[in-house]
């Protein structure tokens, strides 16, 4: 690789030898990191990295062990923290930072009241929030302005954290994996937006995902970080690869041993042949549509959230509204999330905050919180033990100990407890809703292969993405959903490809 550092100084944001270690856990090691302004620099590296570590002090909601940082934002440097920079940094992190109780416009306008005893404008709030919002999606602006944060979707509030952060008037974006509930649309929009940004006012954007067509699109310079290290230092992402980003995040070899996820489907479908499949285990109906999914499927859900969000309520017992779910011929109507459990489906979401990890409780308690619920146990049991330090080892989790809260592992180490509930239940039916949400091309494919496996041993898998490859990849069918929510079609076999998704759905590939 030619690495062809970009120098631009001065720099708004400098980081030299940040340290930062949690007890005996080392996360950042000395790691370097520069940003000018104008750029919209990506910040890679796998799950567990320091990345969001490092965004965190950054932004102060942690100290550095050790290791300077300090911001120049008109020229002229200055430590972190001082109170002259309160208005340089804006950050919408991993999990997201808003308040539940309060409407999208108090918390967009909020952060712009600097004195505890003034008058809180409503009026004047609701526009700031409605110009904002409407920066990405100008009819969520208009219908969501005055509903309580804690009624949206994870997908609107993430929505809600970015237009925040672009209200901010800050001088440095920090972006922790922000399109990783949007659609295609919204983040092209966004991307839009901070390009103007970067152009018109020299905003400065550190960028984190794990999408690299959208590092492509949107960023200038790479920084990468390996084991609190740096890895690689302001290169142009004009000359370096795809695969050398890869390689010097450490996950070089990935997959290249193991047959590709769509070879694996179209084997499976032509080994065992329409004569050869398992009896039907789901049948879901609505208007228009009537869909018979033979047990070991890969049911894909493709669209935003409205559509998909209306099945998967109705599969796991949240809401039954619009649709008729079937389970073996006979036709179920769960009132509460726990007796579906208990009559086999699974659920799995990518908002680990708020409806996975179970953040005060250790990690074994975490492992056995579904069998708890399907057997009505409460206490931990010798078997949980064994069973979750099993889990571990085949899972290839490293933690401390069994006891150690999930905090202490990386965001897509979390993701895989949070499947980890359901592998020795075995569900009939499993229900991933953005499942590989935040986490890193290695854990990804992890992923994969778990649900492959659930697959071929019987499970019928429904799973939501807004990334089409991972549908193209994994899927057997595909359910699609226009914007409005509105099932439009069912694409089969080799109808499942980003053209055909992005059709179907009215969106983007």
């Amino acid at each position: 690789m030619k690495e062809t550092p970009v120098n631009k100084p001065p720099y708004l944001m400098t980081a030299r030898g940040i340290v930062k270690s949690y007890g005996p856990t080392s996360v950042l090691k000395g790691f370097d990191l520069s940003v000018a302004a104008g750029e919209v620099h990506a910040f890679l590296g796998g799950n567990g990295a320091g990345k969001s570590t490092l965004i965190k002090i950054i932004s102060g909601q942690i100290d550095r062990d050790s290791g300077s940082l300090e911001f120049a934002p008109n020229g002229a440097s200055s430590n972190a923290g001082d109170s002259s920079d309160e208005n340089t940094i804006a950050v919408v992190n991993q999990e997201l930072a808003l308040l539940p109780h309060l409407t999208v416009a108090e918390n967009i306008a909020l952060p712009r009241s600097r004195r505890g005893f003034g008058l809180f404008n409503g009026g004047e709030a609701r526009r700031i929030a409605v110009d904002a919002l409407s920066l990405i999606d100008p009819a969520f602006a208009q219908a969501s302005v005055d509903r309580l944060v804690g009624d949206l979707s994870l997908h609107e509030r993430q929505l809600v954290e970015i237009a925040r952060a672009l209200d901010s008037g800050a001088s440095l974006l920090l972006l922790d994996e922000p399109t990783a509930n949007l659609t295609a649309g919204e983040t092209e929009r966004l991307f839009t937006v901070l390009r103007r940004l970067t152009v018109d006012k020299g905003l400065a954007v550190l960028f984190v995902s794990h999408r690299m067509r959208e590092i492509r699109q949107i960023a200038d310079v790479c920084t990468i970080i390996r084991n609190g290290q740096t890895a690689i230092d302001r290169v142009a992402l004009t000359s370096i690869t795809d695969a050398e980003i890869v390689e010097q995040m450490g996950q070089a070899a990935l997959g290249a041993v193991q047959e590709s996820p769509r070879a694996q489907r179209r084997a499976r479908t032509q080994s065992n042949g329409n004569e050869a499949w398992k009896p039907n285990a789901l049948r879901i109906q609505t208007e228009g549509i009537d869909l018979d999914i033979p047990a070991g499927t890969i049911l894909g859900l493709a669209g935003p959230p409205a559509g998909p969000e209306t099945l998967m309520n109705a599969l796991t017992g949240v809401s039954s509204a619009g649709w008729s779910i079937a389970r073996n011929g006979v036709v179920v109507n769960y009132r509460r999330p726990a007796t579906a459990a208990r009559d086999g489906v699974g659920f799995v979401s990518g908002d680990r905050a708020n409806k996975g990890i179970l953040a005060n409780l250790p990690i074994v308690d975490n492992l056995a919180a579904s069998a708890r619920i399907v057997g009505r146990k409460r206490t931990v049991r010798s078997d949980e033990v064994t069973d979750g330090r099993d889990l571990l080892d085949a899972l290839s989790i490293r933690a401390g100990s069994l006891w150690d809260l999930p905090a202490s592992l990386s965001g897509g180490t979390q993701q895989k407890l949070l499947i980890a509930r359901w592998l020795k239940l075995k569900p009939t039916v499993l229900v991933l809703e953005e499942p590989t949400r935040g986490v890193d091309i290695r854990t990804k494919q992890e992923i994969y292969t778990l649900i492959r496996e659930m697959a071929a041993q019987g499970s019928t898998i429904v799973w939501w993405s807004t990334e089409y490859v991972e549908l193209v990849e994994l899927c057997d069918t595909v359910l699609a959903f226009d914007p409005d929510g509105r099932p439009t079609s069912v694409l089969n076999h080799a109808q499942i490809n980003e053209a055909e998704l992005a059709h179907a759905t009215g969106m983007a590939a």
